[in-house]
């Protein structure tokens, strides 16, 4: 049986990122973990740390068939632009963070040499500061992949929260929110928790966008006009779907108990329930890939870069999850 090898992104080199792979190493895994990231940055990051970690080099070429032993690290040695400074920022290694992305997704999607790829956070803001135009992992990977649409779910115990849009100023969302979209987002989530979630018949409980899911009209016409006509056809598919629904009634036991997922509207309409669940152990899939890709749930963390006072518990599920959905795959 081909081996499943996982790629590993740190993220930001100035971010907790690199401190989450030394830590993590710590650990045995039951899957060959490669870190794409730079080797002078993590033996850096080590002394730091104070943390022996054994840096085991790998090619495209050379590729561990086994998981490193507890307290190893695979690298895919990626060069710095500028050396690193734990917790400051530098323009410089931007297109460094792009780089390993890249290699990760490609070695998922082109070459097949990646069952999935989990990765750090990345810093928006440098990476656009610097020249490129960045808006998150999400996007990228579409582009990488040549994929038209992508969604972003977030999962912890208990709970996985779909977004129909992600990264949107707050006076865009109503006009980004379309019958077009809407079913794209709709199908793909559906389609993914079947086939990489393994559930048969997915139950899916969709917000509306407007408080009291628009009142009947009375603060928005977009449940009426849009988001109730679309899930009314996809029904007709056979896809058991609930809504819309306010936002602060369908985040309650009584629904929540009784669904596989919640297709929000809007970032900021989802995701503050979820984090406040299940911060420190959530995990942030994208969906429609033709890869898998997980992420932690929380951010780049400069000031704790080097500092030992992180939890690598995001992480750690994000990889859990990873490897159960290139099991699950179909």
């Amino acid at each position: 049986m081909k081996p499943r090898r996982f790629a590993l992104t740190p993220g930001e080199p100035a971010g907790i990122g690199p401190d989450l792979c030394l830590l993590l190493a710590s650990q045995p895994q039951p899957h060959p973990l490669i870190a794409i990231t730079s080797r002078d940055l993590l033996l850096e990051r080590a002394a730091q740390l104070g943390v022996a970690v054994d840096l085991l080099p790998v090619t495209l070429e050379q590729l561990p068939t086994e998981p490193a032993p507890a307290n190893s690290l695979y690298v895919w040695d990626t060069p710095l632009a500028k050396p690193v400074i734990s917790g400051q920022l530098d323009q410089a290694n931007a297109a460094f963070v792009l780089q390993t992305l890249t290699r990760a997704g490609q070695g998922c999607c082109l070459d097949g040499h990646f069952a999935g790829m989990i990765t750090a956070p990345v810093h928006k803001g440098v990476i656009n500061d610097s020249g490129i135009a960045f808006s998150g992992h999400t996007e990228f990977l579409a582009d990488l992949t040549h994929t038209e649409q992508v969604v972003m779910m977030l999962a912890t115990h208990g709970l996985r929260v779909a977004l129909v849009t992600t990264h949107l100023p707050l006076r865009e969302i109503a006009d980004a929110i379309t019958v077009e979209r809407l079913e794209r987002v709709t199908r793909i989530l559906h389609a993914d928790l079947q086939h990489k979630f393994g559930i048969a018949r997915p139950r899916i409980l969709v917000c509306g966008l407007n408080p009291h899911a628009g009142e009947g009209g009375h603060l928005g016409r977009e449940e009426i006009d849009i988001i109730e006509p679309t899930l009314e056809r996809l029904r007709t598919e056979g896809m058991d779907l609930r809504g819309p629904l306010p936002a602060d009634t369908l985040f309650t036991p009584k629904y929540l108990e009784h669904c596989d997922a919640v297709l929000a509207m809007y970032h900021d309409q989802g995701l503050p329930v979820l984090k406040y669940k299940g911060f420190g152990a959530a995990v942030n899939v994208t969906l429609g890939l033709p890869i898998i890709r997980t992420s932690v749930d929380h951010g780049t963390a400069l000031d704790l870069a080097g500092s030992g006072k992180i939890d690598t518990g995001s992480l750690q599920v994000a990889l859990e999850t990873a490897y159960q959905m290139a099991e699950n795959r179909i």
